[in-house]
């Protein structure tokens, strides 16, 4: 049987929004919601909390994910990417023999995640031959109408050919979801994320909020409220 880790990196060093991975969300620490999520899913052997601060350990322990370790500093600066953390967890792994079919990284604030969509990126991967399967969402708007502001402080658009499109005759464009990255182990690839050898399960944008700044934590909780609101 398949065997799979699911991997949730938490550094403590937020900058943009402070303790952000353990800042209350509703009652809870934020990161709470990716730990539970991973567990009731059922997919994975152990659910690993990757950080470098005391605290996020505890509390990710609290809700049931394991610590094996604190992240080493060289892994926890600004700079570090997502992947070699990832690769740390899994090298570590390997190290005390245990061995996997399947990881997946979960961010620590996806408040908005459903266990139902996990599911899919899992059985889409498996019952297939690529490498990363990941949470997307399609563009509110046409990507081909988008513009920039010049050091002049005019627009210049991207695609001026596309000015007197219609939406309607324009190509639909996705982006990351940044909820869930499921990944293949034990293939040589170069093959990045969002290439050819993956698979997007696409989420619907209302489920859909990257927290990078306080205002996107703000509009998070409004999207949550209404949906339990909804489902209430």
């Amino acid at each position: 049987m398949a065997k799979a880790v699911a991997i949730i990196p938490a550094r403590g060093g937020s900058k943009r929004i402070p303790r952000k991975n353990i800042k209350d969300f509703f009652g809870k620490p934020i990161i709470a919601y990716s730990i539970e999520i991973a567990l009731v899913s059922k997919l994975f052997e152990k659910v690993i909390v990757s950080t470098d601060d005391e605290e996020i350990a505890s509390v990710a322990k609290q809700y049931g994910a394991e610590v094996p370790f604190l992240r080493p500093k060289e892994l926890s600066d600004d700079f570090t990417g997502t992947e070699d953390v990832v690769d740390h967890v899994l090298e570590f792994l390997e190290s005390q023999g245990e061995h996997y079919d399947y990881a997946c990284t979960i961010y620590a604030t996806a408040p908005l995640l459903r266990r139902e969509y996990l599911i899919e990126g899992f059985e889409k991967l498996k019952n297939s031959n690529a490498i990363h399967a990941f949470s997307a969402t399609s563009m509110p708007f046409p990507i081909q109408r988008t513009f920039k502001i010049t050091k002049k402080g005019r627009c210049e658009m991207f695609f001026p050919e596309h000015y007197h499109s219609r939406s309607q005759d324009l190509e639909e464009a996705y982006q990351d979801a940044g909820q869930f990255y499921w990944k293949r182990l034990g293939v040589n690839s170069n093959e990045i994320m969002f290439g050819k050898e993956s698979i997007p399960v696409l989420i619907s944008r209302h489920l859909v909020q990257d927290i990078d700044t306080l205002e996107d934590w703000k509009r998070a909780e409004v999207m949550y409220r209404v949906l339990e609101e909804m489902t209430s």
